[in-house]
């Protein structure tokens, strides 16, 4: 049975960095892009971050461009979210997901129907 579980997070203060892993269980991770995406409080749940399979080929959103990293070692079955110079805007519950294969192309990378597991989430917090 496949299953994601992320952690990694918590609170953090204003300028801060958590590294967020997503664990998958029941499946080849090396076969599958990793998605990220989060949700907080009152608005829709949003992507910002993928790393496709086989060649590593990474997409960010343009709000955490050049603040979050995204990596994965197939080897641990674990995708990793590096999130640095954190923001109270940042605040959210975070979700990993895959599809097989490649990151969703450009103006679909970002869907959440792209995508086929997701994790349960975990809560970051940044206070300012």
């Amino acid at each position: 049975q496949l299953q994601l579980v992320e952690s990694g997070g918590g609170l953090v203060q204003l300028g801060g960095s958590l590294r967020l892993s997503c664990v998958a269980s029941g499946l080849t991770l090396e076969y599958a892009a990793i998605g990220w995406f989060r949700q907080a409080p009152g608005k829709e749940r949003e992507g910002f971050a993928c790393i496709s399979s086989r060649d590593d080929t990474t997409y960010y959103a343009d709000f955490v461009k050049g603040r979050f990293t995204v990596s994965r070692d197939n080897a641990k079955r674990t995708g990793y979210l590096q999130m640095n110079s954190l923001k109270p805007e940042d605040t959210a519950v975070y979700y990993c997901a895959l599809v097989p294969g490649y990151c969703p192309a450009p103006g679909r990378t970002w869907n959440e129907g792209e995508y086929d597991y997701w994790g349960r989430g975990t809560q970051v917090t940044v206070s300012s």
